[in-house]
């Protein structure tokens, strides 16, 4: 019977399908295309005030096609305005060969699918190409930073994520002396990728913390120590994803390193953070102790004097012993005097975007459309608009009117939101919080707008609803759109990929920025990295909105921060530790800073977010180019007794510096923190004519080096001697800078300039900081800090 039923159903489906092979389609098939026109024939100055001009133009030569203005606005899903001259826009066949046809067309081509190589910064920074790492590159050339091993200070580490699988690993490095806590079912096992596991809580604990079963343990029950650790030295994994979209292959900076977890931080209690000095030291010295060779440092407080700050004292141990450390800068920018960790024995990096978006579209049906950012998937229903409301209009009866525009939870009222696209005000509560309250309170969509301050800076997150996080210009014309019409409509287009975005980088606006508070001669941040919308590995206890309504669950998400671009450093530092067993952290540090960028993926200065020229209190030396920092030619070495001069020089005297000194010390009797052989140059003070000292070591070929000068405005600088000539390697020469004040600006204004030194191959540069004395004793004073030291000290 079964038998006879199959042979039955045989026979139909083939017929079935020879009556579709010879079916004539009754509509023809709509796919996405793309047409390019060549290149606008505005420039790039005038491209923004050429952009309605620009869209209206394509959705007339599009209607020429198609019949109707209306039907060409459907069709375009964008709108190439700025360089690039043509649009994407869902079309029939016939009709994508009709527009081919025409002469002012170059051509129209399928929007074919590509595979997204996941954590992209690394292509970002030219370590692979198209997925393959270059034979020339340092990831070929360090070997992956096989056997190095990366610490993680952070919220512990998720197992059972693919980052950390040790397929294809050896035996342990024999150095390690580490291992996991494993004693509960909900403790890490170890294996020989991560060969490291432990959890600090006391700290916590003795400030009211409360712990139960299922968290007291190093296992990432948070999702962001997974996400750093994965991006310093996470491994190989085909096929991540999120939520379905977007798949591509995962990696981290140091992809056969071995790692370490060392959770610090647990759920944030009323009285401040959740991660306590007392537990971070105790975990920097077990690191230190366990035979770590870089520590990744996402976590950060005020900026405070150097011993009054275990991150600043557990580093300078880290230090002496070898191991490179490398601190998030924090995300408070972009106030001036935000960056912390500022301690010169610390590698601090600001965050900047990469050259890829995940957009998502915003339209409104007087035609205007806006390229926002998300991840997330697409409204029901098809192409349809839906009722567009404020947040500000949906506040519930008890809600102040700036709380509901953030839309923090309790602000909305459902009966107005339901069944409506929010618009949503960034600031203050989380950005995939706002999404997940406009959810609770009935919402089919979110639109977040950025305020001012955070300008053009666009960040895609996992939304639980459809979103679009949208620049501040284009939030304007919303909030305008909703005001000035009686039924406002709107409609939210599905996430997709756009590679090769420009410009890029540009620093993303809550990338904390000096001045140093504490020691102005030192600039910091020291370098950036990419930090927005990076792709890594996830907990799957809990959704990435961490909020129990939302029960989805990924093993990678994105997430943005200084967090984030820190371990993008972390493992660049683990190549060059691989490559350069015998460079100390201070020569680590010169290569990585005097071996960045300043400019973007257009040639033009490094911006900020509101696209205004971004300097080096935002980005430090640039931006970071690990292949280039490979061989940097020269470096700036620094070692334990550099430190300890610095430290006599800031005003600690020798008594206290022997208390951790590991070796005979004596403070010299004259030194000036000027001459601190920091890879960067910064003069707080300048009234007259100072000279300044520094030592470079040749760490390449034999050769001569020739200095050249970009004078900070305003400042007279020159150069003594200005050739340096190197016969072997680890041959050391110094020079002197000497900087004259001619006309430098007023009280408060700071100005810049860079010394590099080039033998033609290489280019060793250091960007010079110039600023007013009576300018830095007004911040300082405001700050509580009194000649670079906290009072009391």
């Amino acid at each position: 019977m079964r038998e006879s039923m199959d042979m039955g159903l045989s026979k139909l489906l083939v017929f079935f399908l020879f009556s579709l092979i010879f079916q004539t389609p009754a509509i023809a098939v709509k796919q996405s295309y793309i047409v390019y026109m060549g290149v606008h024939s505005h420039g790039l100055k005038d491209a923004i005030a050429s952009v309605s001009k620009v869209k209206e133009s394509h959705n007339e030569f599009l209607a020429s096609f198609l019949g109707s203005t209306e039907k060409a606005r459907e069709s375009i899903f964008y709108s190439y305005t700025r360089d690039i001259n043509g649009f994407a826009a869902t079309l029939d066949e016939e009709e994508a060969a009709a527009i081919a046809r025409h002469p002012n067309v170059v051509s129209v081509f399928l929007n074919k699918g590509k595979h997204l190589h996941t954590t992209h910064s690394w292509e970002f920074m030219l370590l692979e190409q198209n997925g393959v790492a270059q034979h020339n590159a340092l990831w070929s050339k360090a070997s992956y930073g096989e056997d190095i091993i990366i610490g993680n200070l952070d919220t512990g580490v998720w197992p059972e994520s693919e980052s950390f699988s040790d397929k294809g690993f050896g035996a342990v490095p024999s150095k390690w002396k580490g291992f996991c806590e494993n004693d509960t079912s909900t403790g890490v096992p170890c294996n020989r990728k991560l060969i490291g596991a432990k959890h600090f809580n006391k700290a916590y604990i003795s400030y009211g913390g409360e712990l139960n079963a299922s968290t007291n343990s190093p296992r990432d029950n948070d999702g962001h120590g997974s996400h750093t650790l994965s991006t310093a030295g996470g491994n190989f994994v085909p096929g991540a994803n999120i939520f379905g979209l977007f798949n591509g292959t995962a990696k981290g900076g140091s992809p056969k390193a071995r790692v370490a977890a060392f959770k610090v931080c647990w759920p944030p209690l009323l009285e401040g953070g959740g991660c306590y000095d007392g537990d971070i030291l105790a975990a920097f010295d077990a690191a230190i102790h366990d035979g770590v060779d870089v520590l990744s440092v996402s976590l950060g407080g005020t900026a405070a004097d150097y011993f009054g700050d275990a991150t600043a004292i557990g580093s300078f141990h880290a230090l002496m012993n070898g191991v490179v450390v490398v601190c998030s800068a924090g995300n408070d920018g972009p106030g001036d005097y935000t960056v912390t960790n500022v301690a010169p024995w610390i590698l601090t990096v600001g965050a900047s975007t990469i050259d890829r978006e995940f957009v998502t579209l915003v339209e409104l049906p007087n035609g205007k459309r806006f390229e926002g950012a998300s991840i997330s998937k697409p409204l029901r229903g098809g192409h349809k608009f839906y009722p567009l409301i404020s947040s500000a209009q949906a506040k519930a009866k008890n809600a102040s009117a700036e709380e509901a525009m953030l839309c923090k939870e309790g602000t909305l009222d459902p009966k107005k939101v339901k069944g409506k696209i929010l618009v949503c005000l960034r600031g203050d509560n989380a950005r995939v919080d706002k999404g997940m309250q406009a959810a609770l309170a009935g919402a089919v969509g979110m639109i977040l707008c950025n305020d001012e301050s955070t300008g053009n800076e666009i960040i895609a997150d996992p939304h639980y609803i459809p979103a679009s996080h949208i620049n501040y210009t284009n939030g304007l014309v919303v909030y305008a759109y909703i005001n000035s019409t009686k039924d406002p409509k709107a409609y939210i287009t599905a996430s997709t990929a756009e590679m090769h975005t420009k410009p890029a980088p540009f620093m993303a606006s809550f990338s904390s920025k000096g001045p140093n508070s504490v020691t102005p001669e030192i600039l910091k941040p020291d370098i950036t990295a990419p930090g927005v919308s990076i792709i890594a590995a996830y907990t799957e206890a809990h959704s990435p909105t961490e909020n129990d309504f939302d029960k989805r669950r990924t093993s990678f998400t994105t997430e943005s921060g200084t967090s984030m671009s820190c371990p993008h450093v972390s493992g660049v530092a683990g190549l060059l530790k691989k490559l350069h067993p015998d460079w100390s952290p201070g020569a680590i540090k010169s290569a990585i800073m005097t071996t960045a960028r300043t400019r973007d993926n257009t040639v033009n200065p490094m911006r900020n977010g509101s696209f205004m020229e971004a300097m080096p209190f935002s980005y430090g030396a640039g931006h970071i180019r690990p292949n280039r920092a490979a061989d940097p030619g020269l470096v700036y070495d620094l070692n334990t007794n550099d430190y300890l001069d610095f430290l006599c020089g800031i005003g600690y005297n020798q008594t206290t510096i022997k208390l951790f000194s590991k070796a005979p010390y004596s403070c010299p009797s004259n030194f000036s923190l000027l001459d601190f052989n920091y890879p960067s140059i910064t003069v707080p003070n300048l009234s007259g004519s100072v000279t300044v000292s520094r030592t470079v070591k040749n760490v390449g070929s034999p050769g001569v080096y020739a200095a050249r000068i970009h004078q900070p405005r305003g400042v007279l600088a020159s150069v003594e001697p200005n050739v340096l000539k190197f016969d072997r390697t680890g041959e050391e020469k110094s020079f002197k800078l000497t900087l004259t004040n001619k006309k430098l600006g007023g009280p408060g204004e700071y100005v810049f300039g860079e010394l590099s030194w080039s033998d033609g191959h290489h280019y060793v540069r250091s960007p010079i900081v110039v600023a007013s004395k009576a300018a830095v004793k007004k911040k300082s004073a405001q700050l509580g800090v009194v000649g670079g030291i906290r009072s009391g000290i």
